[in-house]
């Protein structure tokens, strides 16, 4: 393709003989293009990504991509080294020489992603939603030629998603995105890259998601009639075989030939298409003998103007009560919750002895450097390695990924790892912060059910209509009114 911005040739890559990611892997994506990476958590997303970037290099195959080409990414979280630095350090590093008009150049993209933010403020002080702001700003400031969104609307809310919605329709230049958000994706994709987990191989698809996804159940259909239709002709080369053998002579020549057929037939048939897998559907074990108030919530604090300004409330939340924290991006809906958790909140109560489970939206509630068993076990009131292995199993996670460090899954593979230690701590409270974030889209209904039916106390943070729409929600706090 003469106008191709990007074209793989036949590219390998693996982290090790047991972890192979991509095999013979070929595609281009043409100037001006805005295509869609998607595929299964730990199917190699956000590692294409870096092979387009040269940050990793392919075992085997070729990368094709303009020598004057600029690229730039927005990543999908800000790496906890960073958080300490103001934003004008933050975007001063997007540049590999000094830029004497960095502040103009900031107040500029910040009005694209629609972001008030002082250049002297610390980036740790901004909320999830607003850090995927300055994420995409950091990126746009490069003025690429190519544009690499890895999961760009995780924690942004409604009118964020818009905003950034908006922005990709009108863009002009080359973009790739990862992201699990089917209508965001829907509103401005060429095409779709999808990398199948089982194969490693990458497949190219024209259209947006729901496309593939008609295309790719198409696909399985004709495979299973055509292998359905071989195993009737097989059965009755098979039947014949056994017919013409009992009767001698000739006939046992015409059997012979009969079953070389079949198994000609055999060797015909395709191997059908795996479709990701969905994690098993799980329920969350609540603390036994809780009764009376759980959490109770007087007052608390939101952030307006930059400035606290304090709020009063009379939230009473029971066994089997579920409550929504609803609110802009920025208002204070983590701080919250992460005070709530750490039982450090004025005018927030938990009842003596509850459990709090905790799922924070940056997975900071786990140590990175533990393994997955390790981080596993460690919730459990009575360690048992048997019954941890078979709540793991449901979530994806297998032995191979047992002696892995949390530091080196996929944001994704975080998230189960982080849902799978809520069902083994079975907590009285469970606090939840943007759940959805990096998980799989075949994921998310499964785990709605298990939280539509936990029988504890329960906080969520959630910008997703339809995922929130699916839980019982018992009462709303909107920290905005």
């Amino acid at each position: 393709m003469a106008d191709a911005i990007v074209r793989f040739d036949r590219v390998s890559f693996e982290y090790g003989p047991n972890k192979p990611i991509l095999h013979e892997g070929s595609f281009s994506v043409r100037r001006g293009a805005k295509f869609t990476v998607m595929g299964q958590n730990g199917a190699g997303k956000s590692t294409l990504f870096q092979l387009i970037t040269g940050a990793l290099k392919p075992d085997t195959g070729a990368i094709n991509i303009p020598r004057d080409c600029a690229i730039a990414v927005s990543r999908q979280v800000i790496p906890r080294q960073e958080l300490e630095l103001s934003v004008r350090e933050f975007f001063e590093r997007c540049f590999t020489k000094k830029i004497y008009d960095i502040d103009p150049r900031i107040d500029d993209v910040l009005e694209i992603v629609n972001l008030h933010a002082p250049h002297d403020r610390a980036i740790k002080t901004f909320s999830g939603g607003q850090q995927a702001r300055l994420l995409l700003a950091s990126a746009l400031i490069q003025n690429p030629d190519l544009l690499l969104l890895d999961e760009p609307t995780n924690n942004l809310d409604r009118a964020g998603i818009e905003h950034l919605t908006q922005f990709l329709i009108s863009y002009k230049k080359t973009c790739i995105v990862i992201s699990h958000d089917a209508d965001f994706l829907n509103a401005f994709t060429d095409g779709v890259l999808y990398l199948d987990v089982f194969t490693h191989k990458l497949e190219q698809y024209s259209g947006n998601y729901f496309d593939v996804v008609e295309q790719i159940a198409a696909r399985i259909e004709k495979e299973n009639r055509k292998n359905a239709q071989l195993a009737k002709e097989i059965q009755e080369k098979k039947d014949k075989a056994n017919t013409f053998a009992h009767k001698g002579g000739q006939m046992r020549m015409v059997a012979k030939r009969m079953r070389k057929k079949a198994e000609e037939l055999e060797e015909e048939k395709v191997d059908v298409r795996k479709e990701d897998k969905a994690i098993r559907p799980f329920r969350i074990p609540h603390q036994p003998d809780l009764v009376g108030e759980i959490v109770g919530i007087r007052s608390f604090s939101v952030v307006h103007n930059h400035k606290p300004v304090a709020r009063t409330a009379a939230i009473s939340l029971k066994r089997n009560e579920h409550l929504l924290l609803r609110g802009p991006n920025g208002i204070g809906k983590s701080t919250l919750l992460e005070s709530i958790a750490q039982g450090k909140a004025k005018g927030v109560s938990i009842g003596s002895g509850v459990r709090v489970g905790y799922y924070r939206q940056d997975f900071s509630m786990l140590d990175f450097e533990d393994t997955v068993y390790d981080a596993l076990m460690a919730v459990m009131d009575h360690p048992v390695e048997q019954e941890m292995r078979s709540v793991a199993a449901g979530f994806l996670i297998t032995g191979d990924m047992m002696r892995t460090k949390i530091g080196s899954l996929s944001e994704g593979q975080k998230g189960l790892v982080a849902f799978a230690r809520l069902v083994l701590q079975k907590p009285g409270l469970l606090i939840l912060d943007e759940p959805t974030n990096h998980i799989n889209f075949r994921h998310i209904p499964v785990i709605a059910t298990a939280l539509d039916q936990y029988q504890g106390a329960m906080i969520l943070v959630s910008h997703v209509p339809d995922f929130v729409a699916s839980i019982r929600i018992d009462q709303i706090l909107d920290l905005e009114k």
